[in-house]
């Protein structure tokens, strides 16, 4: 290696050789981080992501992903439901700052409430989102609505009239989200196999309707 250059084993930040002892300390220090990251040796992942995040030469928000990571991902000593919350936390705060990113990071935020069993604030989030561009084109966010519309069609304990005929309206607001899917993204198997789902509910939630029409 000749004089004065550096070899690192992760490439990242930018593509630039680090020309100040300063930037290859930073280069090392990421180096350092993602060693751990992928021995999951967590500790120590958070206190090198805590010296770069204050380092300037570190846009620490387009590396939201590897701070989500940190707030508990994989980790078995992590509260669940704590670390839960402090990534649906962070996530709202990345869609206000990052907003180049809003996209990825709606994607992940619905994911985690899901996850978290806030299907009605993942739905809001949708509904918010996916009547403009670029959301509406994009077919894991129509296929996230329309999972948890199916979800919300599950049948309720009861035999009521309005348990009878609820389901059908989630039903229908499921078979758009996965038609839409399927037409920005023809190949999407996932969206093809929640259609034919969402066709064998729909027959079972019609003839319910017929039978409480009868009688």
């Amino acid at each position: 290696m000749p004089h004065g250059e550096h070899s690192f084993l992760f490439s990242s930040l930018n593509s630039k050789r680090p020309n100040t002892a300063r930037k290859v300390h930073i280069r090392r220090l990421f180096d350092v981080l993602q060693l751990c990251i992928q021995r999951h040796d967590w500790p120590r992942a958070r206190r090198a992501w805590a010296v770069l995040v204050r380092c300037k030469e570190v846009d620490w928000k387009s590396m939201w992903r590897t701070s989500l990571l940190l707030l508990g991902e994989d980790d078995v000593d992590a509260n669940t439901a704590a670390t839960d919350s402090d990534r649906v936390s962070y996530l709202t705060v990345m869609m206000r700052q990052h907003p180049d990113e809003r996209e990825s990071i709606l994607k992940e935020l619905v994911l985690r409430l899901i996850h978290c069993g806030m299907h009605r604030r993942a739905m809001e989030e949708l509904d918010l989102y996916l009547p403009s561009y670029p959301y509406q084109d994009n077919p894991v966010l129509h296929i996230y609505a329309g999972l948890i519309a199916l979800y919300e069609a599950q049948p309720a304990p009861d035999t009521s009239e309005e348990a009878t005929y609820g389901p059908a309206n989630f039903l229908r607001n499921a078979q758009a989200h996965f038609e839409r899917a399927r037409a920005i993204d023809p190949s999407n198997v996932v969206a093809e196999a929640f259609l034919s789902q969402v066709s064998s509910r729909y027959r079972h939630v019609a003839a319910n309707c017929l039978f409480c029409v009868r009688h």
